[in-house]
């Protein structure tokens, strides 16, 4: 595939309109005005393989990152892999993985993610995200309550647990000595890059092989290093970037 009509494809308006998720501390940081992280790294390299400029579209939340994307107003995302996602969008492999964990109350019984699932047990996430979308196709037993910030929604409303990303929680718990985390993350989260599914395959596979490239040639570790996150949270490459997704 030639690079115009790789840029016709997925840069359609001339400039790559990148939907970029603020509200996850861990892949995005500063403001719309001027947003930094892993996403906006690699949605500027991107634009620059492209040899066009970038445009963020910055949003608190990623179920608005993902409105953007499927309603065409960004071309390119960077949301979690999720099932319920993934009929609009078409995912790379991922290149960071961090995990979905529990804030409960310091003096509650619920000790392990397998005791949080229990009747009468409410849960407080952010609705739209992805452990939401996770929690709802694979509780069983205890209730979400959707809000604006998982452990925010559980504070507010007495909760008996709140969901979210480690590395916020671990942070939320240490400032309320209230609060405790259960240790053991109830889900992986993969965060990927994605594009509509009405794009050519060509185009796929070129952001699907780009991905590996800047896991194999250090380019997210750096990225995660310059933001102050883990380096360890890059997710290792594929041996077979075609068969990512």
């Amino acid at each position: 595939m030639s690079l115009p009509s790789l840029v016709a494809d997925l840069a359609p308006t001339g400039a790559l309109r990148s939907s970029i998720n603020l509200g996850n501390p861990v892949l995005a940081q500063g403001t719309p005005e001027a947003p930094r992280g892993i996403t906006v790294d690699l949605a500027r390299e991107i634009a620059a393989r492209l040899g066009v400029p970038v445009e963020f579209l910055c949003f608190d939340a990623a179920r608005k990152s993902f409105d953007a994307m499927a309603e065409g107003r960004a071309d390119v995302c960077f949301l979690a892999i999720e099932a319920a996602r993934e009929a609009e969008v078409a995912f790379t492999a991922p290149y960071v993985l961090i995990e979905g964990v529990y804030a409960v109350p310091r003096d509650s019984g619920l000790k392990t993610p397998e005791d949080v699932d229990a009747p009468g047990v409410r849960i407080g996430v952010k609705a739209g995200s992805a452990y939401d979308l996770y929690l709802t196709r694979t509780l069983r037993h205890a209730t979400l309550v959707r809000g604006e910030e998982g452990v925010d929604t559980f504070a507010a409303q007495g909760l008996e647990a709140g969901a979210g990303i480690r590395q916020p929680v671990t942070a939320y718990a240490a400032a309320h000595p209230e609060v405790r985390l259960i240790e053991k993350g109830f889900m992986e989260i993969r965060q990927a890059v994605g594009t509509t599914r009405t794009r050519r395959p060509e185009t796929i596979r070129f952001l699907r092989e780009l991905v590996e490239e800047l896991k194999a040639d250090g380019f997210v570790s750096a990225s995660l290093r310059r933001a102050g996150q883990p380096e360890t949270l890059a997710a290792p490459a594929l041996t077979a970037p075609d068969s990512a997704g």
